[in-house]
């Protein structure tokens, strides 16, 4: 059972007594999920495949997730899908830090929260549409195009 306080929390520890080359896959499912500071997801799943290297661990990551927006058309709330990848190493050594920066604890435990959370914002749209072909708003009275044509469209189309 995942940790309530730290669900993405992993301890790998038992890798330092591996060979090298040795992998393990650990998969995540939530219905409903905090990732502080500021992103709430429901959804969530994935994949992280964990590999020995001499380096320190590679964390090859897969995870999907829903996340609330609002179409910058029609001002309509939507859950908005994002699929993330991400491929991240963990040095062995606190003085030996990756490009990242990032390195395995004494206490063997890596919390997976904010790389997840970062590379799901990565993927978060600028502009996010609640679908392609979204009508908006009616720039005179404010009507939701998507459920009906105001009497100001009727007459842009017959003009």
């Amino acid at each position: 059972m995942a940790n309530q306080r730290y669900p993405l929390k992993i301890n790998v520890g038992f890798f330092f007594n591996l060979p090298i080359g040795s992998y393990r896959d650990i998969h995540f499912d939530f219905a409903e999920l905090h990732l502080p500071p500021d992103l709430d997801v429901t959804n969530l799943s994935g994949k992280v495949h964990i590999s020995r290297t001499p380096q320190g661990l590679l964390f090859e990551g897969k995870f999907d997730a829903l996340a609330p927006a609002e179409c910058v058309r029609c001002l309509e709330s939507f859950s908005q899908p994002l699929k993330s990848e991400f491929s991240e190493v963990y040095a062995y050594k606190s003085y030996s830090f990756t490009e990242s920066g990032l390195y395995i604890p004494e206490d063997g435990n890596i919390d997976l929260s904010p790389i997840v959370r970062e590379y799901l914002m990565l993927e978060y749209p600028i502009k996010p549409l609640c679908k392609v072909d979204c009508q908006g708003l009616c720039v005179v009275c404010g009507e939701n195009l998507n459920l009906k044509t105001c009497e100001h469209q009727a007459r842009i189309m017959i003009e």
